[in-house]
């Protein structure tokens, strides 16, 4: 039995408002909006939801303690319930303090080296944990995993999101995921179809286009999707770049071709095709607000993520409706899919239809003791050290340049794009606290640093540990910032003052500067950037010093 209501006694508008997701801020009051240009106020998101119907909701920011108050508000607020959603593709704590946050999935491809099954293992506990805490705190849609076969080292946007470079060890690891995360009732989705592995601009800012020939897709890009379709995966998301093999005029995500005929006819995936978000600028710079979602909509799609405008979205899908341009039946099948989903993750066994509103039926937020038993629990924070442990590499030569005596200052480098707006530092984390123990002084140096250190024309510099936080960043990507590290390295290898390196984050940034890395330096690099990546990283450093 459907608690949801009969497709048809909804108005066309209201038909097409669940086909909408927007993106609000999981803080609960507005003066604490980071994102205003996105993240609506409280009067207008409230109206989106009870006036226009809208369907659903994507989270950033916030404790995951708010966001279990965040969830319940919203859905408090709509008269059919909705999809929740958040890209928690390294855990729920990645996006929400207070719960777990897992190393990017690419460190799983780094132990699947030499333990595969090990790794498999890994993955399955990964997609059990994330599914939990989702449904913990109001959360029914993970927006997670990456299936991209990241094979271009390059790749602003995707890089160690990915499982690997291999489709058949991304496909396997992706379906050890979905095995783990189907524990609980969450809704996944795989992204970036047809895959966004090999590309390198950023499709925040600009449209990529891959020129690759159906052959190659077909062996490389497409067989994690369909291992994906196989293990149940619930949602498909588009990618938001070019491919003129399969569609010389539109990109993924507003292709006909690509959704409808190679997603829906070729792979028979019957699940919800929802859009990458419309603002990235690979759309919404060359589309707009309005026409982008009603291409989307004709070529397929079934979820309209983040709209630049959520009401002219919803005016000008109804208008192409009315002119011809989509049929009412196509608005009709989407909707659909979308009560499917809901049903799933909306509502207990023993739902029954006396309550006013569907959403009375959905199962209470814990309590906040309850929460601190479902979130970040020992297990969990077991898995997340065996991950960074297992796939962290070391380097630790006898004797080292750490081991010398020194005299004077010492300096601990921290290198990372934004000190402003960095989430894994903070004066009592481990990459801070650890070396100040040790008698090192903080240096922080960021994407607004001067590229050159003054230091190499006028003064001296002193014994450094050099950390480098760098990974690829959507919207800002990581050059400059290498070009910053590379800087600083090669002074300090002038002056024969680097005494360590610790790397968090991409394995290509490692490979830069390893050929150029004397003998008798000691190296660690570690996929995470969290402070437990921190902590397991400079403890290996330091044990023999």
């Amino acid at each position: 039995m459907s608690l949801l209501p009969d497709i048809d006694s909804l108005p066309l508008a209201k038909q097409v408002a669940q086909m909408v997701v927007v993106r609000a801020s999981g803080y609960l009051f507005d003066h604490q909006i980071q994102y205003p240009d996105w993240e609506p106020r409280s009067d207008t998101l409230r109206s989106w939801l009870q006036d226009w119907g809208v369907g659903g909701v994507i989270l950033l920011g916030g404790s995951a303690g708010e966001i279990a108050l965040r969830t319940q508000q919203l859905q408090a607020w709509a008269a059919i319930p909705l999809l929740l959603a958040a890209d928690v593709e390294e855990g729920v704590g990645q996006r929400f303090a207070g719960a777990t946050w897992f190393p990017p999935p690419m460190a799983l491809a780094a132990i699947a080296a030499s333990d595969r099954d090990l790794a498999e293992q890994y993955a399955g506990q990964m997609g059990a944990w994330i599914a939990q805490e989702a449904q913990a705190i109001g959360l029914n849609w993970v927006l997670a995993p990456v299936v991209d076969v990241n094979n271009n080292p390059d790749n602003p946007v995707i890089n160690i999101r990915a499982f690997g470079d291999q489709p058949d060890l991304v496909s396997t690891l992706a379906t050890a995921f979905f095995r783990g995360t189907q524990r609980h009732p969450v809704l996944t989705a795989a992204k970036h179809f047809p895959g966004h592995g090999d590309t390198a601009v950023d499709s925040h800012l600009e449209l990529p286009v891959l020129t690759h020939s159906l052959e190659r897709l077909r062996q490389v890009e497409l067989p994690p999707f369909k291992a994906a379709i196989a293990a149940g995966v619930d949602a498909v998301m588009s990618a938001h770049l070019q491919i003129p093999a399969y569609d010389p005029d539109y990109p993924a995500t507003l292709s006909y071709r690509v959704l409808s005929q190679e997603l829906r006819l070729t792979l028979g995936f019957d699940g919800l095709v929802v859009t990458d978000a419309l603002v990235m600028g690979a759309i919404a710079n060359r589309y707009g607000a309005h026409q982008a979602p009603v291409l989307a909509v004709a070529a397929g799609a079934d979820i309209l993520l983040m709209p630049v405008d959520p009401v002219g979205t919803i005016r000008a899908v109804c208008e192409a409706v009315e002119a011809g341009r989509i049929s009412p039946e196509q608005i009709r099948a989407s909707v659909e899919r979308i009560w499917k989903a809901k049903q799933k993750v909306c509502f207990p066994p023993l739902a029954t239809a006396d309550a006013t509103h569907a959403w009375e039926t959905l199962p209470p937020v814990l309590e906040t003791t309850s929460l601190t038993t479902r979130l970040a629990q020992p297990q969990a924070l077991q898995t997340v050290h065996a991950i960074l442990r297992d796939s962290m590499q070391i380097h630790r030569p006898l004797p080292s340049r750490l081991m010398a005596e020194t005299q004077g200052t010492r300096q601990n480098l921290i290198l990372v794009d934004d000190a402003l707006n960095c989430d894994f530092l903070g004066r009592q984390t481990p990459a801070i606290a650890y070396p100040n123990q040790r008698g090192y002084q903080l240096r922080l140096v960021d994407s607004h640093t001067p590229a050159v250190p003054p230091e190499v024309n006028n003064q001296p510099l002193p014994p450094t540990l050099l950390q480098l936080f760098i990974r690829g960043n959507p919207f800002r990507g990581s050059a400059g910032l290498s070009h910053t590290a590379q800087a600083w390295f090669q002074a300090l290898l002038q002056a024969q003052q680097l005494q360590a390196l610790v790397i968090y984050g991409s394995p290509y940034i490692l490979e830069q500067f390893l050929p150029a890395l004397p003998a008798d330096i000691p190296y660690v690099f570690t996929y995470g950037q969290m402070p437990a990546a921190q902590a397991i990283a400079l403890q290996a450093l330091f044990e023999q010093t």
